[in-house]
């Protein structure tokens, strides 16, 4: 609430009143630092050396050439990795060490600075493309450091490669209509995080909370409603912050790349990845994938590549062995695509490939719950009744009733159905004066009533879960 309608109100207000761009990037890279530095001061310091460190390197490799060029792109990524492997890796490491050797007896708890795998990816990025030559190295450290740090994206993304907004750090232009469009992208937003995604992850909550011997009591068809709460849940939430994200740079004359394409429409494992987190997938594909040899090795060597691009993917998640096997549970499924099904899989129909993905993905999301192996399997055979558990019971059952309009339009939410139907909508005004008018009122109404509604969902409610602070 305060975000909303104290800071990014303020922050817009003096972006709109600065006179020049040089004024409105100091604006914006205050308010980023202001922004940033309410969790931790101590985390902004990592942020400022982890951007000085690449601008120094930056211009280093942009002088250089051969092998001093190779050196110095390794040392500078290695440096940034090995931050973020402290901060985020450290403990599972000892904790792993501690269980094969019985050391250390105790383990620091190192707070994950926020966002921290984000603009780390960023920053190797931009990086990684001046040693390509693909971009010119910022010469102005301040300007760097507002790309690493803008607070409409640091913490959860998308990941934004500097070449995709190298040319508006230097000019860009905010009319009324990118302030209109960025008021809506950001409003939908807003409501599918804190209307939507919170409300299911209250239905997620109901039957995935406890330990072990409480989930092994679980009704069945509460483990199921619950692990489609938690896929409606974990995309609804994660997607919301990318729309604000995209919303809140259009405000400000930023043009993000879009992150997610309706993942659960996809009609392949394949298919799912270009949709889903589309700037991860497209970082490893390009900076681990592409340079490994690709496809470009046989078919072993394009194996091997994927098996270590999913690893890391799973790693990249968090630092837990359930996030490792989640990434290997996609590399199976990838690997059998590309190397058995191959183009057999494009002769079955769309629609028989979407509904057959969809226990793909509702599976998925069950490895990436649970930390806890236990906790883990006992959930997966709670779910076919092999823990001695019911298959119903009366709370599930007025779970369920109770919350069946929520899934249902969350499910919705899901698809391009409104999209589609808006677009319909827009088609039709062209010619014709009531659709036309219909339109100019939705197009004003369906910002202000989603923003109500995501104001009286947060003042109303407490629970506003942040599922990626492992990030």
């Amino acid at each position: 609430m305060i975000f909303v309608f104290v800071f990014f109100a303020v922050v817009i207000l003096a972006h709109t009143l600065c006179r020049n761009m040089t004024a409105k990037n100091i604006c914006l890279l205050i308010s980023s630092l202001i922004f940033y530095s309410w969790a931790s001061l101590g985390f902004t310091a990592i942020l400022l050396f982890e951007t000085v460190t690449c601008w120094f390197f930056a211009l280093r490799i942009d002088r250089s050439s051969g092998k001093a060029r190779r050196g110095l792109l390794a040392a500078c990524v290695a440096i940034l990795l090995a931050i973020l492997c402290v901060f985020k890796y450290t403990g599972f490491l000892l904790e792993n060490v501690r269980f094969f050797t019985g050391f250390p007896q105790t383990i620091p708890n190192i707070v994950l600075p926020l966002g921290i795998s984000f603009y780390t990816f960023q920053l190797i990025s931009y990086v990684a493309d001046v040693y390509r030559g693909d971009v010119t190295p910022q010469r102005k450290f301040w300007k760097l450091l507002l790309y690493a740090s803008l607070f409409h994206q640091c913490v959860a993304g998308p990941i934004v490669r500097y070449g995709d907004i190298a040319e508006e750090l230097e000019e860009r232009w905010v009319t009324t209509g990118r302030i209109s469009q960025g008021i809506t992208r950001f409003t939908v937003g807003l409501a599918k995080k804190a209307v939507l995604a919170n409300s299911c992850a209250v239905v997620a909550d109901a039957f995935f909370t406890g330990d072990a011997a409480a989930l092994a009591s679980r009704p069945a068809a509460g483990l199921w409603l619950s692990g489609l709460a938690f896929m409606l849940q974990i995309y609804l939430d994660f997607s919301a912050y990318s729309d604000m994200a995209l919303g809140m740079g259009l405000m400000c004359g930023f043009h993000y790349p879009e992150n997610f394409d309706y993942p659960y429409i996809a009609s392949s494992v394949t298919d799912f990845w270009r949709r889903w987190h589309i700037s991860l997938s497209s970082f490893f594909r390009d900076y681990v994938y592409i340079p490994l040899g690709g496809n470009r090795r046989g078919k072993g060597r394009q194996a091997l590549n994927l098996l270590i691009v999913w690893l890391l993917t799973g790693l990249w998640h968090g630092a837990s062995w359930n996030y490792i096997l989640w990434g290997l549970y996609f590399f199976v499924f990838l690997a059998a695509e590309k190397f058995i099904l191959g183009g057999r899989l494009e002769k079955i129909p769309a629609f028989v490939r979407r509904i057959a993905l969809l226990p793909v993905i509702y599976f998925c999301w069950i490895i990436f719950k649970f930390e806890d192996f236990t906790a883990l399997w006992t959930v997966v055979k709670g779910l076919f009744c092999l823990n001695g558990n019911a298959a119903s019971n009366l709370a599930a059952e007025l779970t369920f009733k109770a919350n069946w309009i929520l899934l249902l339009v969350s499910a919705i939410a899901c698809t391009p159905l409104c999209k589609a139907a808006a677009g319909r909508l827009k088609e039709r005004a062209s010619g014709n004066t009531a659709a036309f008018w219909l339109y100019s009122a939705l197009e004003v109404i369906h910002p202000a009533a989603l923003l109500l509604l995501s104001a009286m969902a947060l003042a109303g409610d407490s629970y506003n879960p942040f599922i990626y602070w492992m990030f």
